[in-house]
């Protein structure tokens, strides 16, 4: 098979996955090695930009943790961790939002808008667009300035992407007495994805996708095969809340939810429109 024949089978295996895919809405979480380096970046705009051009509304939610923690530590300000979200009191909220909304989210915009996509920045701020309440661990401990998401005003969102904008959320919130709180960016992505029961939720990640006991890729999981592995400590760290947002888009009517190795050029084409895709799918029901 020549270069050119072998082009025209590539296309040809996307066609069926173009035409499900035609007109639905996918929750993409970008963040991780995929922000930094200055060719994957190019690479997740263009991704972008041809999932727009071939009919998919997709939406946004980025992470910044590495900016963040580069500017504490500069700041001299000291970080704690919990299962892979940053405890956050005042001080650290300040510094959170600064470098999520005014910093982080205005570049992304900016690199989709260079590749041809009408993207808009948005904070959870904007149009009451993420409610929030603090966050309340079950073993009494005090997050500070975390909170968890209570809801999302789809509305925006979907005014946004009929009119062919892409939006592009920070994950900052609002509580009812108008407190900002720091909301881990996967689990925004999971309420985002459930309150728009977009077709897909992709989470972009530093590594191959859900590994099992032994380091290796686990290419599909059920839900109940998620809690097994919940409950074996196989899943432990930053993993721990990608796995949870993804079981409760899952609950909320989402059809499948992906952890996709980030760090692999034009990851997202490779899932979504080849047969044997990248990373782990997580589905409703086992396998």
């Amino acid at each position: 098979m020549n270069l050119q024949q072998e082009e025209a089978r590539i296309l040809i295996e996307c066609l069926p996955y173009i035409r499900k895919f035609n007109g639905q809405t996918m929750v993409i979480k970008y963040g991780g090695h995929a922000m930094l380096d200055e060719k994957l970046k190019q690479a997740f705009a263009l991704n972008i930009s041809l999932l727009h051009y071939v009919g998919i509304q997709p939406v946004l939610v980025h992470g910044g943790g590495p900016q963040i923690e580069k500017l504490l530590e500069r700041l001299q300000i000291s970080s704690i961790f919990r299962d892979g979200q940053r405890v956050t009191d005042e001080a650290t909220m300040d510094v959170v939002e600064m470098v999520l909304v005014g910093k982080v989210n205005n570049d992304i915009v900016n690199l989709l808008n260079q590749a041809g996509v009408r993207a808009v920045g948005l904070s959870g701020k904007d149009g009451g667009l993420l409610r929030a309440e603090k966050l309340v661990d079950s073993d009494g401990l005090d997050w500070g300035k975390v909170g968890r998401v209570t809801a999302v005003n789809t509305e925006l969102l979907h005014s946004l992407n009929a009119a062919g904008f892409t939006p592009v959320i920070a994950p900052v919130g609002v509580g009812e007495q108008g407190d900002t709180y720091n909301i881990n960016a996967d689990s925004v992505a999971g309420a985002v994805a459930a309150a728009l029961r977009a077709k897909r939720l992709i989470l972009l990640t530093d590594v191959q996708g859900v590994l099992d006991a032994k380091g290796r890729l686990i290419p599909s999981l059920g839900m109940e095969e998620v809690d097994e592995l919940l409950q074996k400590g196989v899943l432990r760290g930053g993993m721990i809340p990608k796995i949870r947002c993804c079981l409760e888009a899952l609950r909320g009517g989402v059809e499948k939810a992906m952890v996709v190795d980030g760090r692999v050029e034009n990851c997202l084409l490779l899932e979504l429109f080849t047969d044997s895709g990248i990373g782990t799918e997580v589905v409703g029901n086992a396998r």
